[in-house]
């Protein structure tokens, strides 16, 4: 784990810890299925405290990165938040664009299932 933090920083510490996740998982070094190291052994080796990983952790949950299970710790879900903003960006551009040309949401829907299959 090269996880770095710099509690002089003006970024909360949780926000550091979770950017070092997403910056392993944007390099390819973390992928789905993969485990993160306990909560317990990041605070260990950040010298920093336990809730401040448990909180880096949760805010990944909620974006949808890791799943958190007791027992089970951290494991990776996705692993391209570069990615999944691209693609939200472009589905917004797509919906404007649906909206202007007067496209329905049921013909896009349709649209997009047919490139699905093809």
């Amino acid at each position: 784990m090269l996880w770095q933090v710099d509690p002089t920083s003006s970024t909360p510490l949780h926000v550091q810890v979770a950017a070092c996740v997403r910056r392993e998982m944007a390099a390819g070094r973390l992928e789905r299925g993969d485990r993160l190291p306990s909560a317990k052994e990041v605070a260990g080796v950040l010298d920093i405290n336990l809730h401040t990983v448990l909180r880096a952790y949760q805010s990944l949950r909620d974006e949808g990165l890791i799943d958190l299970r007791r027992g089970r710790g951290a494991v990776v879900t996705a692993t391209d938040p570069a990615g999944d903003a691209r693609l939200r960006s472009l589905v917004a551009d797509l919906v404007a664009e649906a909206r202007l040309t007067g496209t329905t949401r049921h013909d896009l829907t349709r649209l997009i299932e047919s490139e699905f299959q093809r």
